[in-house]
């Protein structure tokens, strides 16, 4: 019997190109609420510690490190690999963002390493906010639309003490990578940790019955307001004493100086 081997290699040929193609078909439809931030929960155990930095005790980055390992290059080409449709719950979609924006935000940095300031990535006529940090669920992302166009959009106040702008005075990068199981958990422990914090989170001066708080919440008070307003909000998230300090009518509120230098 003749064997057609021209036949049979185009056949051959045919089936793998079919399994490259359902192999590629089957990844692009990976669904956001099954994305894995194992990597990125063992990246920060590696790459982040408590430091001292500009005389404040903060989770330090080390950028150096980061921006040479692959697991973390790997991790960042996985998310344009999802699709933001996917999305079974608002649990779910709050942790991949606020994932997400934590991930770019350090990429931002690591890519330009060494700079004192994240903004330092950016100009004055085109903002780091504003430009591309990653290729997220098929489309350019930037950490500007992350953080009004999705996060903030979504009416939950705690994003502000989760997302990490790579600075000393924006809240402390978590050391574990937020969960959807337990989000509202560690979103709570993480506004609690924020105002612990005199140097960046909140003071309050008795003797001058003034309270100081991190200019995050003057920047986006608006997002607190229909929780009653930012002091009524954090009360909420410290002792009665404090709660009770807050609730008096005649404090004044003043705001804490941003140290927008590099967190690592």
């Amino acid at each position: 019997m003749l064997i057609n081997t021209k036949y049979i290699a185009g056949v051959m040929k045919k089936a793998e190109v079919f399994a490259i193609s359902l192999v590629l078909i089957l990844l692009s439809v990976v669904p956001v609420a099954a994305f894995d931030f194992s990597d990125w929960d063992a990246l920060i155990k590696k790459h982040v510690s408590m430091k001292k930095v500009d005389g404040v005790m903060i989770s330090a980055v080390n950028y150096k490190n980061l921006k040479s390992n692959e697991k973390f290059k790997k991790l960042v080409s996985r998310l344009n690999l999802v699709h933001e449709d996917s999305l079974k719950t608002r649990d779910e979609e709050l942790t991949f963002w606020i994932n997400t924006y934590n991930i770019l935000a350090a990429k931002m940095v690591a890519d330009h390493f060494p700079i004192k300031s994240i903004k330092d990535a950016g100009s004055f006529f085109s903002p780091v906010w504003n430009k591309p940090a990653g290729h997220v669920a098929g489309k350019e992302r930037t950490l500007n639309e992350i953080e009004h166009e999705i996060l903030r959009k979504m009416d939950e106040p705690r994003i502000h003490v989760a997302i990490v702008c790579a600075s000393v005075s924006c809240p402390d990068l978590r050391l574990e990578a937020f969960k959807a199981d337990s989000l509202n958990e560690q979103l709570n422990d993480q506004m609690k940790m924020f105002l612990q914090s005199s140097e960046k989170g909140m003071r309050i001066d008795k003797n001058n019955n003034r309270v100081y708080l991190s200019s995050i919440f003057k920047w986006f008070e608006d997002d607190f307001e229909s929780r009653g307003g930012v002091l009524k909000f954090i009360s909420n998230y410290v002792s009665p004493e404090t709660a009770k300090e807050l609730s008096d009518f005649r404090i004044d509120v003043s705001y804490l100086d941003y140290n927008w230098s590099v967190n690592g």
